[in-house]
């Protein structure tokens, strides 16, 4: 796949990312928490299924390769959307997003302790402008001011979990198809949602039918296009440039979370976020090595 297909596909989904977490701060105010990530999370499984059937993409596995399997259901599924989802009850959107910015930087550490991913200057260029962007985008949402709550620390969770998980995802996409790791381990971590959603939200079900049409169309969207599509390319993107690079994109969403709470939630937008993109931009050309080959006039 040439990189510069690959780099769009991961901008639109960052883009996408961006939207999901204002979608899900609005179905978690709206329904029961556990209860609604379940179901967005079974609707993701199932738009998928589709292809995976089309493709055949199901083959006997290792017991190595199923245990990796297991850890990524347990990790960027259950763990991402449980703390994530939780989180957003008790923190701003503003908090989360910048803790979420640091998912590149534990991320491309991981890689390079348990993957042996190379740890070049220009990935730390791009992780300290991008980190640097995400802080000045979300101070400047929260009028430069930020304090830690319960819901900061389980955005911590997120972050750690969500760094293991894509390490587990390099770990097995050589051997297994991207398809049946990103449905598999969607069908699994569902499962294990609904098992705590049944202990923790007993009454959850039948409190789904207060949703207007329009709530149900951002859990459309949610489910299918950013938790379903979504993950399926960045899974892609892990096999095709591995996590640490992969991972520099994910500072692409904060922006896109302002943004969003600007177009749906008529949230301003400060001249800091500019400010702060710019940065993210730099990084992301850095991080992934683009300047680089523009400048060698290699090929993207």
């Amino acid at each position: 796949m040439r990189l510069v297909l690959l780099y769009t596909l991961l901008v639109i989904t960052m883009c996408v990312w961006g939207f999901n977490v204002i979608a899900i701060k609005v179905l978690v105010t709206t329904f029961p928490t556990l209860t609604i990530t379940t179901l967005r999370v079974f609707i993701a499984f199932l738009s998928i299924l589709p292809f995976i059937l089309i493709k055949k993409s199901w083959k006997r596995m290792s017991k190595r390769d199923g245990l990796f399997l297991l850890g990524i259901s347990l990790t960027t599924i259950l763990g991402h959307q449980f703390f994530m989802s939780v989180g957003l009850n008790h923190t701003s959107a503003v908090n989360g997003g910048l803790i979420l910015g640091t998912v590149p930087i534990v991320t491309s550490v991981a890689a390079a302790i348990f993957l042996q991913e190379k740890f070049n200057i220009h990935k730390v260029i791009g992780i300290l402008f991008g980190f640097v962007g995400v802080v000045i985008i979300m101070l400047a949402g929260s009028r430069y001011t930020l304090s830690i709550n319960l819901g900061d620390l389980l955005f911590i969770c997120t972050v750690i979990v969500q760094a293991i998980g894509f390490v587990f995802v390099k770990k097995i996409s050589d051997n297994i198809d991207i398809l049946l790791i990103t449905g598999v381990s969607q069908l699994l971590g569902s499962m294990m949602l609904f098992g705590l959603s049944q202990g923790l939200e007993p009454d959850g079900l039948s409190a789904l039918d207060t949703g207007t049409w329009k709530i149900w169309l951002i859990f459309i969207f949610s489910s299918v296009v950013a938790t379903g599509i979504g993950h399926f390319l960045y899974n892609v993107a892990i096999r095709e440039l591995g996590a640490g690079k992969s991972a520099i994109f994910l500072n692409l969403t904060p922006f896109f979370s302002i943004l969003g709470s600007y177009l749906f939630l008529n949230e301003s937008i400060e001249p800091g976020h500019w400010i702060g993109l710019s940065c993210v931009i730099i990084g992301v050309l850095f991080g992934s090595e683009t300047l680089n080959r523009l400048v060698n006039f290699e090929k993207v």
